[in-house]
């Protein structure tokens, strides 16, 4: 079987990294489409995940600049895939995909677990023969973006715990950023500036930059997602904070880390599922997972840097990790061969 997945954000990469590996050891022959944005290409690269680089970068902040660069994109996409047969498309929040397979007459699945980026969800959902979320999300809000319960397909958790289940943090990373293991490691996640759904600025992430950054007993590593968001947080020269050249191994940092601080959703789930104290500081409104979590105490919202328990974690153990079988996630999203 002739497997397509477009990879269009940095969070989709670990998701389908494990997916992959299910599909090539199955037999079926895997062709991976990106863009050029944010860090996709650098971790596409670092998890050694072959891959075309199909359309132009990202359109912007702003609707109309996304609509231009989302029309040439589907162009570039239709053009890609219209010779190569694809049995199957695969995709998560990557809304273009399932507008060009059904284009093509080819079946497709759409996964999310962010309900309200409801421009892009409602083309992906209304073009997708499968939409795969989990059961957190309440049907009546899927109804509003085109997913009708006949569409829909579930899974219990969070996506996190199904592709991190087999996941071993590498220390290797702390020696890579030059860390020192005396001091408090927090783990800081910028807001997505330059998402559709994400409309205003975050200036509770600038007071925390600020606190964390002049902390000496402190040592904040900052993931940021755009060359402009690292450029501008290198020009606070706070001598606390820590700010990566390039794309690390994430999901080890968070897990060796004492805590976690996240302006956007999938860090703080990665946080969860690895077990690691995480707080969100995302300014617009939370999904139905991320008020789940907050109800269930795993993750704990910020309003005020000083209400930050910065401090040593005591132990790092299994005890709280969840592991979920990814062949059950991939089973889902295969179920838009069936009728």
């Amino acid at each position: 079987m002739r497997v397509w997945i477009d990879v269009s954000n940095s969070p989709q990469v670990p998701f389908f990294r494990p997916l992959i590996a299910l599909l090539e050891a199955r037999g079926h022959d895997v062709q991976v489409t990106t863009r050029d944005y944010a860090q996709t290409l650098e971790l596409l690269r670092l998890h050694g995940i072959s891959h075309d680089v199909v359309g132009p970068r990202h359109g912007g902040p702003g609707a109309l600049g996304k609509g231009r660069t989302m029309t040439r994109r589907l162009r570039a996409l239709r053009r890609f895939a219209r010779r190569r047969n694809f049995d199957i498309a695969l995709s998560h929040a990557s809304h273009e995909l399932p507008l060009v397979a059904r284009s093509l007459g080819v079946p497709s699945a759409y996964a999310f677990d962010y309900e309200f980026a409801r421009v892009q969800h409602g083309f992906g959902c209304r073009a997708a023969r499968r939409v795969v979320v989990p059961e957190a999300i309440p049907q009546h809000r899927l109804d509003r973006l085109g997913a009708p319960p006949r569409k829909v397909r579930r899974y219990s958790g969070l996506k996190e715990e199904y592709y991190l289940a087999g996941f071993e943090p590498d220390p290797g990373v702390l020696d890579e950023l030059g860390l020192d293991r005396g001091r408090v490691l927090v783990v800081v996640r910028t807001p997505p500036e330059v998402s559709l759904y994400h409309r205003h600025g975050n200036p509770l992430f600038s007071d925390l930059l600020r606190s964390l950054g002049s902390d000496s007993a402190v040592q904040a590593v900052v993931l940021p997602r755009t060359t402009e968001q690292r450029e501008a947080i290198r020009a606070l020269a706070l001598p606390s904070l820590v700010v990566p050249e390039q794309a690390v191994d994430a999901q080890s940092l968070v897990s060796l880390s004492d805590l976690v601080v996240s302006a956007g959703g999938t860090m703080n789930r990665e946080a969860v599922a690895l077990g690691v104290p995480v707080y969100t500081v995302f300014a617009e409104r939370l999904g139905a997972v991320d008020e789940a979590l907050i109800r269930e105490g795993r993750l704990i919202p910020l309003t005020d840097p000083r209400a930050l328990e910065v401090r040593k974690r005591e132990a790092r153990t299994d005890d709280r990790r969840i592991r979920r079988d990814p062949e059950q996630m991939l089973d889902l999203l295969l179920s838009a061969l069936e009728g």
